[in-house]
Formats: structure tokens, C-alpha cells, sequence
């Protein structure tokens, strides 16, 4: 009748006939078990597991009782234990799915991936159907670089379910072997699927990867009609516009991700790059900064950003400027991040038309001091010596600018990186993979 009753989940009830076997046989192993199942189906961790323990100290050759015992465990916070639990479960029924998998999938809670991979590769050996740990399997694997062993098991697991979810897996681990074109397949076969928000990013952003511009446009544009809340949605949709020449369109796409969620700086970044090409939206983008700044006071980047747009303003007709606003704002941003080389360099250019030239010079070496291979800040170091005089040593910093020009990383290179760096701090196609570098 108890069991009856703790497989209908009706727990209050099964207690008091528990209760009245127990105080008869204290020691059975099945009262105990069944009596901590009980309290822990109430969520009473605390109860359960003194039956719990209990139950394995009567019967410690039972891989499940441990198990039951190590979850408990878990409930209360005592992960040491439960891990030993769990792993004296494997010692006593090797062979066991259960076990294997409990014990692969404690290790995942733990953010142990290199330690859960063995067990849940064990259990899928043994049940080799089983998605959940499969897909677990797989994720564990690429987040620790195992990429091509994520691929196997992935289709293996597609040839017993054909999924949005193992698809786009799929083409994670597809984009980390260099299979760009498969993965892009893998993106949008789970996006034809599942037009979710994560499904249509991961598509769009394996398209921006890769240049594929045009498809990547129509991509995003569709995420941001079925999902206008999302922030991260927007930016994507803002850099395949602003990579495909969509100046203004680009920019209204950043301003929106900056109005979902205004404490996100990745917009503000790409925003603070393109915005002063299209002068028609100055006001929109010259807010958005200055709300960005009021938000965060003690942000460098936040008062940097503030500064060039109401700078920049400047070059519209009958637009006026407070330039000592201007420069408080940047003396602010270097002071708050002193190794901040563009904040440095955009001072001493300030100073620059202020015709103070020493001060000047000081902002262009401390941005070359943060950042030596920043070419601007030589040339406009040496501009700054032929004003006090220093000939000599100009005419080195003219060479170093005209070698680091030279050598300079070409845009579109230097666009990628940032683009990479969008996408794999948003979520996709990495999935926030905890061990890769990129």
C-alpha cells in the first residue's frame, strides 16, 4: 500500500503506514529505502536522508540504494560525499547504465567535463539509444575540444532521431573541425526545424563567420521579426547590414539591441565604430551614449564612447560642441582605464587642436606604451615633435608608422575578429563552450 501510494505521489499519506512498519522491523532495508524516497519526493532532504543512509549501511552492496543516497546528498549540498557514493555505485555494478550515467552527469553539474566524459561514454556504450546521455556526451566533448569524437557520436544519434537540438550540435562541432560549409547545412536544418531564437542566431552567425553576407542578412532579419526582444539578434542583424555597406539600417539595428538591454556594451561597440557615417542619426546614436554613460559612471568604455559622439556631432552644419565636456569625459575614461590606447590617442588629438602640444605628446606615448603597433599614435606622436622641436626623434616615429602601416592587419581581417568575438561571447555556435580558444 505505501509503495501504491509513493508511486501516485501521494507522499503524506504513505508516511504513517511507513511509519508503523518501521517502529516494528527498524532494520528492514526497504522500509528505510522507501521512507527516504518518500520525504525526498516532499523535497525534506534533511529526513530523508537519515533512512537513506540507513538503507546503505544495511544493505551497502546495493549500487542503487547508493545512488539514491548520493542524490540526496547533492540536495544538501554535500557533493564530496555524494561524489563517493556515486562512484562506489559504478564499483559495485560496472556494467550499469544508471550508474555510469549518474555519475558522468554529477560530474557535469560539477562543471567537471574531462571527469564525466569516461562515465557517460561507458553508458552509451551500454545503451547505446540513449539520446539524453548522448547529446550530454557530445556537448562534453566539445566543450573540451573533442570535437571529432562529438561528431561520431552525433551521428550516431541522428540515425535514431532526426532533431533540431542534435543538428545544431552538429554543426558546432562541424565549425570547429573547419567543415564550415557542413556546419552552415547542420545551422540551417536545425533552424527549417526549430525556428528558435538559439537555432536562427546559430545559423545567422555561422553565415557572418564565414562572409556569407546576403543569406546572413535574410537570416537575421527573419530572428529579429519573430524575436524583436532579442538584444543579441539585433547586434548580429547590425554587423551583416554594416558588413554589407547598410550603413543606417546597421545603425538602427544597434540601437535597438542597446534599447532591450541598455547594460550590454557589445552594441555600444560596434556601434561606437560606424555610427558617424551616416550624420542623420547622430541624435539617436549622441543618447544612446550618454545614457550609456549615465548608466555606468565608472566605465571607461562607456565615457569614451559618450565623448566621440558628441565630438563627432561637431561636423554637422551649425553644430556646436563643448569641448571641455569632451575632454573631461576622456581624462575620466584614462583615468578609470589607464591602458585604454584609443581613449589616449583621441586625447592627445584634443590636445592637439588645442595647440598643446606637450600635453599632447605625453596621451601618444602612453597609448603606444598600452598598444606599441597602434600606427596612428606614432604619426601623430612625430606630428607632435616637429611642433616642440624634436626633429630627430620624429623622424623615428615617422618610419615606425610608415612600417606598422606596412604591415597593418587588413580591415576585413581585423572586422572578422570582432565579429568572432561577438559571436562566441553570445552563445553561439560554441554554445559557450568553457574550454575552447578562438
Amino acid at each position: 500500500a505505501a509503495v501504491a501510494l509513493y508511486q501516485k505521489q501521494e507522499f503524506s499519506q504513505a508516511q504513517p503506514i511507513l511509519a508503523r512498519l518501521l517502529a516494528q522491523y527498524p532494520n528492514d532495508f526497504e522500509l528505510n529505502e522507501l521512507m527516504g524516497l518518500v520525504y525526498a519526493g516532499e523535497n525534506n532532504q534533511n529526513r530523508a536522508s537519515a533512512y537513506l543512509a540507513k538503507a546503505v549501511q544495511i544493505k551497502p552492496e546495493s549500487a542503487e540504494a547508493r545512488m539514491y543516497f548520493a542524490a540526496n546528498l547533492v540536495g544538501l549540498h554535500q557533493n564530496a560525499r555524494a561524489e563517493n557514493e556515486f562512484k562506489k555505485a559504478v564499483e559495485i555494478e560496472p556494467a550499469s547504465y544508471e550508474s555510469n550515467h549518474n555519475l558522468g552527469e554529477f560530474y557535469i553539474g560539477e562543471g567537471k567535463l574531462a571527469a564525466a566524459i569516461p562515465y557517460l561514454s561507458e553508458a552509451q556504450q551500454i545503451m547505446p539509444s540513449s539520446l539524453n546521455n548522448g547529446y550530454d556526451l557530445a556537448l562534453a566533448q566539445i566543450k573540451v575540444g573533442q570535437f571529432a569524437e562529438a561528431k561520431t557520436n552525433l551521428q550516431h544519434l541522428l540515425t535514431l532521431q532526426d532533431s533540431a537540438d542534435l543538428h545544431s550540435l552538429l554543426g558546432t562541432a562541424d565549425e570547429h573541425t573547419g567543415q564550415f560549409v557542413q556546419a552552415a547545412t547542420e545551422y540551417q536544418t536545425a533552424a527549417h526545424m526549430d525556428p528558435s531564437e538559439s537555432n536562427l542566431f546559430a545559423w545567422g552567425s555561422e553565415l557572418l563567420l564565414h562572409h556569407t553576407l546576403e543569406l546572413a542578412i535574410q537570416v537575421f532579419d527573419r530572428g529579429v521579426q519573430i524575436y524583436p526582444r532579442s538584444a543579441r539578434m539585433q547586434v548580429g542583424y547590425g554587423i551583416a547590414l554594416y558588413s554589407r555597406g547598410h550603413y543606417q539600417d546597421a545603425i538602427d539595428a544597434f540601437c535597438h539591441a542597446i534599447d532591450i538591454n541598455p547594460k550590454d556594451p557589445r552594441p555600444y561597440a560596434f556601434l561606437g565604430k560606424i555610427y558617424d557615417v551616416s550624420p542623420l542619426q547622430a541624435a539617436a546614436v549622441t543618447d544612446r551614449f550618454a545614457r550609456y554613460a549615465a548608466l555606468q559612471p565608472r566605465n571607461g568604455q562607456a565615457l569614451y564612447y559618450y565623448a566621440m559622439s558628441l565630438w563627432k556631432a561637431s561636423r554637422e552644419e551649425n553644430q556646436t560642441v563643448d569641448l571641455t565636456k569632451v575632454r573631461k569625459l576622456l581624462e575620466s575614461a584614462v583615468t578609470l582605464e589607464p591602458s585604454f590606447a584609443e581613449a589616449h590617442l583621441q586625447l592627445g588629438i584634443l590636445y592637439a587642436g588645442e595647440r598643446q602640444w606637450q600635453q599632447a605628446a605625453a596621451q601618444y606615448r602612453q597609448a603606444i606604451r598600452t598598444q606599441p603597433g597602434l600606427a596612428d599614435a606614432h604619426y601623430r606622436l612625430a606630428e607632435a615633435m616637429v611642433r616642440t622641436g624634436e626633429r630627430a626623434a620624429a623622424q623615428n616615429e615617422f618610419q615606425t608608422f610608415n612600417r606598422l602601416h606596412q604591415e597593418q592587419v587588413k580591415d576585413e581581417a581585423k572586422q572578422r575578429s570582432e565579429i568572432t568575438q561577438f559571436v562566441y561571447t553570445s552563445g553561439a555556435p560554441a554554445q559557450n563552450a568553457q574550454s575552447e580558444t578562438h
